[in-house]
């Protein structure tokens, strides 16, 4: 007898996969085993190469897609480049600090202008019209943020929708700043001249962009900004000045806009009031939103596709003779832009960004997947969608467990 039960031990033994303890009555007894919050998860060195060189990849296609592409669409490439900049614009204003904007096209309008004229009309160095550009749309967002202090919500977008009519109907249309209906020249600098270089050039600068975003991020002025999204009260609870940290928001969100203007006065070389309308506006808020709100990944990425798809319509309507491309075409792109929108709205709140979670969570050496176990975020998450009569998911540890609360997010993971 004794044999036949020590033979039965080994087998339960022999059967039971890790992490699991047999009980009393041979029942399996899982033991959460959680990581030493002290330690940070660290990818294996297969992962390391692996993320490394999708990176890479990524980068050598950027660089590639000038030369791919035809010449007549490399100054669609200059575009995309540029509305990826005014993407981390509004997502500085809409994403972090929570504050609507729908004049935007006003702040790079301003830049724009003022790139054009320091260039072709005062006959100043480019660096010194593109300094003059950043300045000009700092300068108009704190008038702005100065006005919008008081307010939020619709009246705030109210007045921005206000501003940019305004800057579109009156402040572009003095002839002697802005040429008038005739617009202005905006000759590119001699080592950028051409449309290749010109991209690279917007590529760099947007790449500069995302440092200085990523870098605000991590300051305490980021936190800050980031604090009033939440709720501007409790911010002021703790100390937050909301009222400065408001017009902070958006003196930077207007400063990089000016900026992008001023990139985009190069891309045609002309620059007009006509080209600054309440659409682009639109455009700029259905780019952030669809990207994304609040992940500079996203937004880029909503930026290029929405700076790239009148031309995918056009080229699809011209080239592809079947339906639906027989019926599309630049006109429907509004359309294609709210349907969009109500898709992030109902179903990815959290936009492009929200769909590509895990690829971007592997792509900065974390984990590609949570562990639902060791992350109380994810598990609750999952315990919402598939909550049982106790309100507890199946296969996951409920909140009594001991030790869970405890437990550091992002730590442990599912892949190497």
């Amino acid at each position: 007898m004794a044999r036949t039960e020590r033979a039965d031990d080994a087998i339960t033994e022999a059967t039971q996969p890790a992490g699991v303890e047999p009980s009393a009555d041979g029942r399996a007894r899982h033991a959460i085993v959680l990581a030493d919050p002290r330690e940070r998860w660290r990818p294996s060195p297969i992962g390391v190469i692996a993320r490394l060189a999708v990176i890479a990849f990524y980068i050598l296609l950027v660089i590639a897609i000038p030369h791919l592409i035809p010449g007549t669409l490399v100054n669609v490439a200059a575009r995309a480049a540029v509305f990826a900049i005014v993407a981390v614009s509004m997502n500085v204003l809409m994403g972090y600090a929570g504050q609507v904007s729908l004049g935007h096209q006003a702040f790079v309008g301003v830049g724009a202008f003022t790139s054009a004229y320091f260039l072709s009309e005062a006959g100043m160095p480019y660096p010194f019209a593109l300094a003059a550009s950043l300045a000009t749309g700092a300068g108009a967002a704190l008038v702005l943020g100065m006005v919008a202090l008081r307010v939020r919500g619709l009246y705030l977008a109210l007045i921005t929708i206000a501003y940019g009519l305004f800057a579109k109907e009156v402040i572009f249309n003095i002839r002697s700043l802005t040429g008038g209906g005739a617009g202005l020249r905006a000759p590119r600098p001699g080592v950028f001249d051409s449309d290749i270089a010109y991209v690279y050039f917007c590529a760099a600068v947007l790449g500069l962009i995302l440092v200085f975003d990523w870098r605000l991020t991590a300051t305490k002025a980021g936190r800050a900004i980031e604090a009033l999204r939440d709720d501007e009260r409790v911010a002021s609870s703790w100390g937050i000045n909301v009222t400065a940290y408001k017009l902070l928001a958006f003196v930077i969100s207007g400063s990089i806009a000016g900026l992008a203007g001023a990139l985009f006065a190069g891309i045609e070389q002309v620059v007009s009031p006509i080209d600054f309308d309440f659409t682009l506006a639109l455009t700029f808020v259905l780019m952030t939103v669809v990207g994304g709100l609040g992940n500079r990944w996203g937004v880029i990425q909503g930026g290029i596709f929405f700076a790239i798809l009148p031309t995918l319509l056009e080229k699809g309507h011209s080239n592809w003779h079947f339906f639906p491309f027989t019926q599309l075409n630049a006109q429907w792109e509004p359309l294609i832009g709210a349907l969009l929108l109500i898709l992030t709205l109902v179903q990815f709140p959290g936009g492009i960004a929200q769909q590509q979670e895990h690829l971007l969570r592997w792509l900065r050496f974390q984990p590609f997947r949570a562990d639902p176990v060791v992350d109380p975020a994810l598990a609750g998450r999952k315990r919402k969608r598939g909550a049982g009569p106790s309100g507890q998911a199946s296969g996951l540890a409920g909140p009594d467990v001991p030790g869970l609360a405890d437990a550091r997010p992002s730590e442990r993971g599912t892949d190497g």
